[in-house]
């Protein structure tokens, strides 16, 4: 992290709040003075500086998904947080020994068991493109089992199983649990189905067509999280057939 461009970034969003505050606190004291328009200029700033405020500060903005981002509550947390994050951006320009922000880890063992019982003991001896073709194989063996079909394809699979579209008989759909009326819920669903299908596409077909792939270690770990994602997600859903 560029600790100076941080410490100026977090500076101009506080000065930039500061009115806006101000505006709210008065007229949350006068009920006769019109709540203050919506601050479009303020949220745009403020999704501009989030990922810097939760790289000094993780936790400071975890609550504000309980006040309305219009509200005062909303706002008087993002001051709270940026000032947090401002002045741990300060402390850590200006000692050396906190130059090095701790980054987290990632657990090879963690993942999802579908993902990492094939994978490990290729990736023990360094064959890290097998391993990685070997997790894929599995979870396309465990979409098939869960929907009992084994007539296409893995990515048509995918992208027929996490359709939004009415189930048939030929097509039964995995389904994540929530409100289906939802944006969220349509969104998860479609995300899941273009996820899915891109990762057996980017991902599995290049490990299984490659004579050798130029995947460094890291790569491939990543590769086998994004599988673990699609293995939570085929496990997590129901399976709704049609009617």
């Amino acid at each position: 992290m560029d600790h100076d461009y941080a410490i100026q970034a977090l500076t101009s969003f506080l000065k930039d709040i500061k009115p806006l505050l101000a505006d709210m606190e008065f007229a949350a004291k006068n009920r006769d003075v019109a709540w203050p328009d919506w601050p479009h200029d303020a949220a745009v700033t403020l999704a501009e500086v989030r990922p810097i405020i939760e790289t000094y500060a993780p936790n400071a903005l975890s609550g504000q998904s309980k006040y309305p981002a219009e509200g005062i509550g909303y706002w008087q947390l993002a001051r709270l947080a940026a000032t947090e994050a401002l002045g741990r951006a300060r402390f850590t320009k200006d000692n050396p020994t906190f130059q090095d922000l701790p980054s987290p880890s990632l657990d090879a063992e963690a993942l999802h068991p579908w993902v990492w019982a094939p994978a490990a003991p290729l990736w023990a001896v360094e064959a890290h493109q097998d391993a990685v073709l070997a997790a894929a194989r599995v979870i396309n063996r465990r979409l098939q089992k869960k929907l009992n079909r084994h007539d296409i394809g893995d990515k048509n699979l995918c992208m027929q199983s996490f359709s939004i579209k009415e189930p048939t008989a030929e097509q039964p759909r995995l389904r994540f649990s929530g409100d289906r009326d939802s944006p969220t819920w349509t969104a998860r669903q479609e995300g899941a189905m273009h996820l899915s299908a891109g990762a057996f596409l980017g991902i599995r077909n290049l490990a299984a067509h490659e004579e050798k792939v130029t995947w460094t270690q890291q790569e491939a770990l990543e590769y086998l999280s994004t599988f673990s994602v699609v293995a939570r997600w085929i496990e997590e859903c129901e399976v709704e057939t049609a009617a």
